[in-house]
């Protein structure tokens, strides 16, 4: 049996109690809170609308890179930020996602991490779902998460109350289905669901305003969405970043993590033509209308 994401209405917390903007949120317990204090994590844009997420920890100037596609401004920062690069995390495959791999270890002989399923040359350890990723020199640990459907290796890798999630989970978005199936995609997007609800995401791209567009297609009285539309117009208005969200929020204006609500099955129901009784099948038609729009 499918677990189905539990989403959160919009009364119960008011958004900008779950947005979460600062590394250290009011909602994460102290003990995380006082972790993440080691630690700096920096978007770094690049190519059209890509991010490499770059997290540094602040007493030894030690970084890791997520998802380098381009290898230049990683440089560039670690550089300009006086920073060793420790390790390299990949999410899944695709060129905009690892094209600066090469370019990168030329210049740090560093360990590339990636999914068991991954065919990269240029991965050096190959990671299973559920495997504890330690990386002594930054003090940390991860945990690998598969989560197939936008790649058939994507990997999702998490460390309290943090995670990298790719291309699988944007804000107020997921990914294209390139390689899985949409029953597939979906239960990934479920065992992102499990982590808490403070969890930060830390995605591959910045899609959200799209994402937003669409989401008020699927729920025009979603006051959540609306209000968060207009709080990302403000960030990017002046050039931020509208990441990293949190799942509490996700759960709030992300439609393709609202596939029990019955707003949304209403108007995936009415896009597909007919009635849908499974979760997965209105995800499935959510993405299908989505990709159409």
């Amino acid at each position: 049996m499918r677990r189905i994401c539990e989403y959160l209405d919009p009364a119960d917390d008011p958004v900008d109690k779950l947005r979460g903007r600062d590394v250290v949120g009011e909602s994460i317990g102290n003990e995380d809170k006082d972790r993440l204090m080691n630690y700096h994590i920096h978007p770094i844009p690049a190519l059209k609308d890509n991010y490499i997420w770059l997290l540094a920890h602040r007493d030894t100037a030690q970084a890791l890179v997520v998802d380098p596609g381009d290898a230049a401004p990683v440089l560039a920062y670690l550089q300009a930020q006086e920073l060793t690069l420790t390790a390299i995390l990949i999410t899944h495959h695709h060129a905009d996602h690892t094209g600066g791999i090469a370019a990168l270890k030329a210049h740090y002989d560093v360990p590339v991490y990636a999914s068991i399923d991954s065919q990269h040359p240029l991965v050096t350890h190959k990671l299973a779902h559920g495997d504890a990723l330690h990386l002594p020199l930054l003090d940390l640990t991860f945990q690998t998460i598969a989560i197939p459907g936008h790649t058939l290796d994507h990997m999702a890798f998490y460390s309290q109350p943090i995670v990298f999630t790719g291309d699988t989970l944007f804000s107020a978005g997921c990914g294209r289905l390139f390689e899985g199936k949409p029953a597939q995609m979906f239960d990934s997007l479920q065992r992102l669901c499990e982590l808490p609800d403070d969890t930060k995401l830390y995605c591959g791209h910045e899609y959200t305003l799209s994402n937003l567009a669409f989401a008020k297609q699927v729920e025009p009285n979603n006051q959540a969405v609306v209000d968060h539309q207009h709080y990302v117009d403000a960030l990017r208005a002046e050039g931020r970043a509208s990441l990293p969200s949190t799942l509490a929020l996700e759960k709030q204006i992300n439609p393709f993590l609202r596939a029990k609500v019955p707003t949304v099955i209403q108007a995936a129901s009415q896009y597909a033509g007919k009635p849908l009784s499974e979760a997965w099948q209105v995800f499935a038609a959510l993405r299908e209308w989505k990709n159409s729009s």
